[in-house]
């Protein structure tokens, strides 16, 4: 049987909507701040106030709620439900309430549940507990889990990043029987193709030029099939066109990809550019490939911490130390330990793993 695999529920970006919160005490207010500077509320607008329902109450007299209202009370069992009534009448229907309190009351959660509350959470808040939440409210009934993008990245030209992210999809579909996706954003020198003895495609290129057009049927037939659970979607590695797709336009691909397989694969190429930024930033997990040379490690050691600092909520990094004790490697080129990046490397910046892989004919694990 094939094993779970996909984006966990806090994983899944909440829409682009309005979110208006109305706190009583420092610590909520300071949680939503977290949960707002987080990527997958990227697309959604966040204003907190202090004030509680009161305020809210009086701010919406004669103005349109938001799509998401968060409001706090200090109150309890009765007196909260009459100050939640207050809130009803300035309240449009569409729009979604969370009710945060400091008492975890079953009877006052049935009671808001009733009135037609959203939500009630108990304080502290969790920003992850509070990210799903909210993108559980807009999740359609009976909508498919999406996919986990694992992003792969080079800490400089030839490291083998491309190999691994080749045979990691590989194992992935192949070991574990998940249905994977290899995506090869190198769209002038990509290998997927090469790696896999296919020949190059406008599948990628195609995407990227048109993403709304991109529905089922159209990814279904740009995708190159590779046995029951892999498909690859290839660069056309060709120079005789520019390349200059949108942000949004490799996110609205991505998207796509993941709405229709459990694990995406993302093979990006070793440029800075916005996109690869954006790219990198919104996958669910990201791999730096480096070997133990100072530039690679130099420029692994800067991805790292920006990473770290732009999903201040996810897991680090992990860094794959590649060709290492490969006697291939150039000899002329000053050589790091493991052990001793370990002990020079920021505490708790980046995980470690080491390979020796080295990049296949076609890919195998």
């Amino acid at each position: 049987m094939p094993e779970v695999f996909g984006a966990k529920p806090h994983e899944r970006p909440v829409p682009r909507i309005s979110i208006h919160a109305f706190v009583e005490f420092p610590d909520t207010g300071a949680a939503l701040q977290r949960a707002g500077a987080d990527r997958r509320l990227a697309k959604a607008h966040l204003n907190v106030q202090l004030g509680g329902i009161g305020a809210a109450v009086e701010h919406y007299h004669g103005v349109v709620t938001p799509n998401l209202l968060l409001v706090e009370t200090r109150l309890n069992g009765q007196a909260a439900l009459e100050e939640l009534d207050r809130l009803a009448h300035v309240c449009d229907p569409a729009t979604k309430v969370i009710v945060v309190g400091r008492t975890n009351d079953v009877e006052l959660y049935r009671e808001l549940m009733r009135r037609g509350a959203s939500e009630y959470l108990v304080a502290p808040l969790n920003p992850i507990h509070l990210i799903e939440v909210i993108s559980g409210l807009y999740l359609e009934p009976g909508a498919s889990p999406i996919g986990r993008v694992v992003a792969f990245v080079g800490a400089r030209g030839g490291v083998g990043a491309s190999s691994l992210a080749h045979n990691t999809g590989w194992c992935v579909a192949e070991e574990l029987h998940i249905n994977t996706t290899i995506v090869d954003f190198d769209l002038p020198f990509g290998t997927t193709a090469l790696d896999f003895n296919d020949e190059p495609s406008q599948g990628v290129a195609e995407a990227l030029s048109a993403p709304e057009r991109l529905d089922d049927v159209l990814l279904d037939r740009l995708l190159i099939k590779r046995g029951e659970h892999l498909s690859l979607f290839t660069a056309p590695a060709a120079l005789e066109r520019d390349y200059d797709a949108s942000t949004d336009a490799y996110e609205s691909v991505l998207d796509a990809v993941r709405q229709i397989t459990p694990c995406v694969i993302v093979d990006l190429p070793h440029v800075w550019a916005p996109w690869v930024k954006a790219t990198l930033v919104n996958a669910d997990e990201i791999v730096i490939v480096a070997t133990p040379d100072l530039a690679s490690l130099r420029n692994a050691k800067s991805m790292a911490e920006l990473l770290k600092n732009n999903r201040p909520n996810d897991a680090p990094p992990r860094l794959v130390l590649n060709q290492v004790g490969s006697p291939s490697a150039p000899r002329s080129r000053p050589r790091i330990s493991p052990r001793r990046w370990a002990s020079i490397r920021p505490a708790s910046s980046i995980s470690i793993r080491s390979s020796s892989a080295r990049p296949p004919t076609t890919a195998r694990c």
